[in-house]
Parts: structure tokens; sequence; C-alpha cells
């Protein structure tokens, strides 16, 4: 477990991530990372454009059959 500092940045929070776990993700400062709700928690990954695709059709799928997901999870 790696534990992140939060701290104020204007009106916002931001985590700071050791070096250490930045280079064992790949990315640096000004890369964009997933945040995932899991049962456990958060996950976080890395950008993967191929995942950001996936949601961006899920996202949709979801807002036009609310209805239907809606009944599913009775």
């Amino acid at each position: 477990m790696i534990p992140l500092r939060l701290i104020k940045i204007g009106n916002s929070v931001g985590a700071v991530f050791p070096k250490e776990l930045l280079a064992r993700m790949n990315v640096d400062a000004g890369d964009i990372v997933y945040l995932t709700e899991t049962v456990d928690g958060v996950r976080v990954t890395p950008y993967d454009p191929e995942f950001a695709a996936h949601m961006d059709v899920a996202e949709k799928v979801m807002k036009k059959r609310r209805a239907v997901l809606r009944e599913l999870a009775k």
C-alpha cells in the first residue's frame, strides 16, 4: 500500500504521487489517469485510448437505456 498526501490546489484538492509509483505506472506530470470505483475502493490506471472509447460507448448506452437498466437492477 502506498500512502498519497492530499494537498489543496486553489479550490480543488490534488494527490502527490511518488516518482517510483509514476515510473511503475509509466506516467508523468500532465498525463491522464483513470479512477475506477471498485468493490474494494478506487483503482487508478494510466490512460488507455481503447478503454476510453469503450467507456464512451457504455455511457451512451446507459444514458439511452436508463429505464431498462433500472428494471434489470431490481
